[in-house]
C-alpha cells in the first residue's frame, strides 16, 4: 500500500514539472517573439532569423531543445518539450547557414 502511494506522488510530482517547464518554455518563446517585433508567437517561430541577434536567439533555442531531449534520456517527459525548441531552433539556423529569408516573401510580386 505506501508503495502505491509513492509511485503516485513521485509521477505527480514528475508532471507537475513537465507542465512547469512546458510553460516556462512557452513564456520564454513568447516573450522572445514580442521582444523581436513579431506578432505572434507563431510568426516568430515561422520567420527565418534576419539579425545577428535573431540568429544568436535560433542556436540558442535550438541548444535548449537539445538539452532538453538529453535530460529526456534521463527522464523521457523531457523529450516531448526539448522537441519543439530543438525543431525550430535548428531549423532556423538551417534557414540562416543557407541564407534563406533574406528577402521577405510577401515583397516579391510573384509570392
Amino acid at each position: 500500500m505506501n508503495m502505491a502511494i509513492l509511485i503516485t506522488i513521485t509521477v505527480a510530482a514528475a508532471l507537475v514539472v513537465l507542465i512547469v517547464a512546458a510553460v516556462k518554455v512557452r513564456n520564454h518563446l513568447r516573450h522572445q517573439a514580442q521582444r523581436l517585433g513579431y506578432p505572434s508567437l507563431s510568426a516568430y517561430l515561422s520567420a527565418s532569423p534576419r539579425t545577428d541577434e535573431e540568429k544568436r536567439e535560433a542556436v540558442s533555442m535550438g541548444l535548449v531543445g537539445l538539452i532538453l531531449c538529453l535530460l529526456g534520456l534521463i527522464l523521457p517527459p523531457f523529450m516531448l518539450i526539448g522537441l519543439f525548441p530543438l525543431f525550430y531552433g535548428a531549423r532556423k539556423v538551417a534557414w540562416a547557414s543557407m541564407g534563406l529569408g533574406l528577402v521577405d516573401d510577401a515583397d516579391l510580386p510573384g509570392a
